[in-house]
């Protein structure tokens, strides 16, 4: 199974990552990170297939997917 992380700390918001998901369980977060931006997340884990598309199409490399 893949696990995926976010540093929502780093993250901005941008959404391209949620535009890439195959599966669609990566969205924007509804709560605020320390810089004020609406960090990514994904809302089911087990659901997440690794392709790591996300990780690729994020431009500041917040996103970490493991196999």
């Amino acid at each position: 199974m893949a696990k995926v992380t976010f540093d929502e700390s780093l993250c901005k918001g941008c959404g391209l990552c949620t535009s890439v998901c195959p599966k669609k369980i990566v969205v924007l977060k509804d709560e605020l990170n320390a810089k004020g931006y609406h960090p990514a997340g994904i809302t089911d884990q087990s659901a997440c297939i690794g392709c790591a598309f996300c990780a690729t199409m994020c431009p500041d490399c917040v996103i970490t997917v493991e196999k």
